[in-house]
């Protein structure tokens, strides 16, 4: 209601302003004929005066007459030719321009173009709205303001870096990480971080200062296998595929057989000549007597020895939760099974059990990516 009582005092201002000159010229135009024809009827009268005092002839006094009264007739002639092409014609038009064309473009425009129905959504309000309410823009703009405010805030860049990798904004990235370890000290994560910020700088190239950044990683956490599949891709460009084979080699030897990074281990020891690891083995199937005994089950019944059997393992996982397979597992189980809420829950879980684990949460966020349970 606001913005509408806004619009109309705006359109009538902006309408006042266009008829309201010509108004004022329009009565001034009218009121410069009205005075000349008063000075010359003064005229007339003086000239009468002089005529009767004897001061001017007969003869005289006719023709200073006729000549006022041609002067009166071509100002009224003039003033009665100008109104109706000038006055009327012209002010009838500017009217109806401003009165009924202008407001009416304006309104179609706006309600194509516009959202006349929506909430106002002032900048203010938004960046303190609550983050689930927010875009991923408002997000970062709210972030940068508070860096702004509190530069030597670590944690802050450290949150704002990764999204401007997923947005591909990577100079930004390299340097926010550069910033939280320059104010939180390094660690693994933030390393390997700036290492790939600086990688995607240069186009795929492992820079030296790239190199570096991966190499403190590993010194810092000798199983990160970011760090480590990139220095092997630092030999390979280096020219030396013997070295980053064996780098690629153990770490697909240390990594779980399904981890998400063996496929591209493979591919890479392919490339330089290495023989690659075994893909890893499907899981176990039922035997006969488990699909005899299934074939003879209701759908009914069979659906509910699988819940039986997810909820057992369910109830041994919370007894003891180092078994990341078993928590895979479960989180396939349950979305197979339509329970996509129970499947977020294992997924949530897990996360909280193998939190220090980088390896394991790779294996779960990479599973609940393939799932489609959002991370």
């Amino acid at each position: 209601m606001l913005l509408w009582t806004a619009l109309s005092l705006m359109t009538g201002a902006a309408i006042l302003a266009v008829l309201w000159p010509l108004r004022r010229r329009d009565a001034e135009a009218g009121s410069a004929v009205e005075a000349d024809i008063a000075v010359y009827r003064d005229q007339l009268a003086e000239i009468e005066r002089d005529r009767a005092s004897g001061l001017i002839g007969e003869a005289e006094g006719d023709a200073a007459r006729a000549e006022l009264g041609r002067r009166i007739l071509r100002v009224a002639g003039e003033a009665e030719m100008l109104r109706p092409a000038r006055s009327d014609l012209h002010r009838r038009a500017v009217a109806v321009i401003a009165l009924v064309v202008l407001p009416l473009t304006a309104g179609a425009t706006y309600l194509a173009l516009g959202s006349p129905e929506l909430d106002g959504q002032p900048l203010a309000a938004r960046l303190e709205a609550a983050p689930q309410q927010s875009d991923v823009a408002i997000l970062i703009r709210k972030v940068e303001t508070h860096l702004e405010a509190n530069p030597q805030d670590g944690r802050g860049y450290e949150v704002v870096a990764p999204i401007y990798m997923r947005l591909g904004r990577v100079d930004d990235a390299a340097r926010a990480w550069s910033n939280a370890i320059r104010y939180l000290g390094p660690s693994p994560q933030r390393q390997t971080g700036l290492g790939e910020a600086l990688l995607s700088q240069s186009g795929g190239v492992v820079t030296a200062e790239a190199k570096a950044a991966f190499q403190q990683a590993l010194a810092q956490d000798p199983d990160d296998p970011k760090a480590s599949y990139y220095l092997g891709l630092a030999a390979e460009q280096d020219g030396k595929p013997q070295e980053a084979a064996a780098i690629w080699s153990k770490l697909a030897a240390q990594s779980p057989a399904d981890a998400p990074w063996q496929p591209l281990l493979r591919t890479a020891l392919a490339r330089v000549g290495a023989t690659p690891p075994p893909a890893a083995p499907s899981a176990p199937g039922p035997n006969a007597a488990d699909v005899a005994a299934a074939q003879s089950m209701t759908p009914e019944e069979r659906n509910q020895m699988v819940r039986g059997m997810v909820e057992g393992l369910q109830q041994r996982l919370s007894q003891d939760g180092d078994d990341i397979d078993g928590w895979l597992r479960l989180m396939r189980a349950w979305s197979v099974l339509g329970e996509t809420a129970k499947a977020k829950a294992a997924a949530s879980d897990a996360r909280a059990q193998f939190a220090k684990d980088d390896g394991a949460l790779s294996r779960i966020d990479a599973l609940s990516s393939e799932l489609g349970l959002g991370s």
